[in-house]
């Protein structure tokens, strides 16, 4: 999941030209992020870099991270390599994961 057919619709790159990671204000404050703030969100696997934008849309102890970008800011860069037993599906779509501010 690249972005290869999404990223190509101008309305779509307009609206979201940039890679995020959504954050719940409480766990936004609990960390001292804030909105716009570019932070490292890591996993076993690897990590990225995003700027954080804060809603209250999601779970306080959660983070979503849109996956529709390639290369160095795909979010799928932190999942497991893990299949399904049964459908050999990777895990797009959850990952455990640690969250802390980039120095400037």
């Amino acid at each position: 999941l690249s972005g290869t057919q999404t990223r190509r619709i101008g309305f779509l790159t307009d609206q979201c030209p940039e890679p995020y990671v959504e954050i719940h204000p409480k766990l936004a404050e609990k960390y001292q992020i804030k909105d716009g703030e570019m932070i490292r969100v890591t996993s076993r696997r690897n990590s990225i870099e995003l700027n954080a934008k804060i809603v209250k849309t999601i779970r306080p102890d959660t983070v979503f991270i849109p996956y529709h970008w390639p290369d160095e800011k795909s979010a799928n860069r932190l999942t497991q390599r893990a299949l399904d037993p049964v459908s050999k599906i990777p895990e797009f779509k959850m990952s455990a994961v640690r969250i802390e501010k980039v120095n400037s």
